[in-house]
Order: structure tokens, then sequence, then C-alpha cells
């Protein structure tokens, strides 16, 4: 094709079209499956991961008690058969008190607690004269119409907790107590 002074233009080839890039709403929205899909699969990963550290944590002992290995190295022990002598408890047993299955064991980051629990038929004026007396004079202690606490000092920052209810609808009427031995391992 000659221009207006005669020469030849060569002729530029037409540019070709460019590619169908196909539907791009298609492309998100699989781009966004897939990130769901990767996302899901980590989380089931995580809870499996979380489901085998809690199962190897956690035994039962022949005796029917509990233990959890907590991480850090602690451990709770809880169950039926967890016996507690007065030396573990820091206070005396009521005379005749059966011990319930409640009881548990606790050794965490540098300190330990036992909680045990009593039933007797008894009746609350009794155990409370009982605690009264073996608490001691320096022991805090708060006497109400529905029981008593005592907080006795067992030294070395140890403290033992005894407290006392005795409930008509509860237990038979049994007046229960419940120590709580707090101590630094």
């Amino acid at each position: 094709m000659p221009d207006s002074t005669g020469n030849q233009i060569a002729q530029q080839p037409a540019g070709a079209p460019p590619q169908k890039s196909g539907n791009t709403a298609v492309k998100i929205i699989l781009i966004v499956v897939g990130v769901f899909v990767v996302l899901g699969i980590l989380v089931v990963g995580v809870i499996g991961y979380i489901g085998y550290r809690v199962a190897h944590s956690v035994h039962k002992n022949p005796d029917g008690t509990v233990t959890i290995n907590a991480p850090g190295g602690g451990t709770i022990s809880a169950g039926a058969n967890g016996q507690f002598t007065e030396s573990d408890l820091g206070i005396a047993i009521y005379p005749g008190a059966q011990q319930q299955k409640d009881s548990l064991r606790m050794n965490m980051g540098g300190k330990s607690m036992i909680t045990a629990n009593y039933l007797t038929p008894d009746s609350k004026d009794q155990v409370i004269a009982f605690y009264k007396d073996k608490a001691g004079a320096n022991a805090q202690s708060m006497i109400t119409a529905d029981g008593a606490e005592f907080i006795v000092d067992v030294g070395g920052g140890d403290q033992t907790t005894v407290i006392i209810n005795q409930e008509a609808n509860a237990h038979n009427g049994q007046t229960q107590i419940a120590i709580v031995r707090t101590s630094k391992s």
C-alpha cells in the first residue's frame, strides 16, 4: 500500500487476538474452596494432635483412681480409693467419719492440694466442737447456723481448711466434712 509520496509501506500483520482467559469467577471460587480445604485439614490435624496428647496424659489406675499428667510436670489424681491420713490432711479426721469417693490430690507448679470429703451421722454441733478443739486458738473460724469453717496454719505456708455442713435434704441428713490441705511442695 503506497503512502502519499508514492512509497510502498510494509503492511503490519494484524495483532493476534488475546487468548481467552476463561471465566475468572470460576478460578476465584476454586481458589477459595482450595483454601478452605487446606484450612479444614489443618484444623482436623490440630484437633487430632490435641486428642492424642489428652489420651496419653490420662491414666486410670487399677484401684479406680484417675491420674492426669498436666503439662509442665504437674499431676492430678482423683478417685474412689484415694484414702488420706491425718498427716496428709494436716488435721485429725473426725472419728468414725467415712471418706467419700470424691477425693483429689493435685501437684502443680510447686504447690499441692489435697481435698477429702467425709460423712458422719453425728450432729454438726458435735463435729464443730471436735474441730474447734483440734484447730486450736490460733485458727481462723467462722461458725454459722448452717455449719462452720476453720482455717488452720499448719506451718511453712501450709494451710488446712475444714468446712462442716449439715443439710436435711443432702446425704440423708448426715454431717458433711470437707478438708482441704494446700502446701508448697
